[in-house]
């Protein structure tokens, strides 16, 4: 397997882990009642606290960004293009993702955003190969 596609596998156990944290944050899911909550329908979930608020945007934005780069890295892949820039691009991508989540939970805005940034620039070192000349 190349090595962005192991990025990929890599961001797919992320962004399952920032679903599943969302998730038990919001409902408590360490406790018996949030257990019992996130086992059930969860019709009647509590209000979000700050935090859940935050675990639940972090998971959001790492879906939507997951998919972009996962597009771009299976197109890359596809065409056979193994261009470094794909690979470092895809690098950057994965560790500015994993800085992120902590970073967002901790509720620090600038770093939060520079963190994101340092990733959205990573796709755009994938993307540049990809675009016809």
């Amino acid at each position: 397997m190349t090595p962005t596609l192991t990025l990929v596998v890599y961001m797919a156990v992320l962004t399952w882990l920032t679903v599943m944290g969302s998730s038990l944050i919001r409902v408590k899911g360490w406790t018996w009642p949030g257990l019992q909550l996130a086992a059930g329908n969860r019709d009647n979930l509590p209000a979000m606290d700050p935090l859940a608020g935050r675990a639940e945007r972090t998971a959001r934005n790492t879906l939507e960004n997951f998919l972009l780069f996962a597009v771009l890295a299976l197109v890359a892949h596809s065409a056979g293009i193994s261009d470094p820039l794909v690979v470092q691009g895809a690098t950057w991508f994965f560790w500015a993702r994993v800085a992120y989540v902590p970073v967002y939970y901790a509720g620090i805005p600038w770093v939060r955003t520079g963190v994101w940034l340092v990733g959205i620039v990573g796709l755009g070192m994938m993307m540049v190969p990809l675009l016809p000349h």
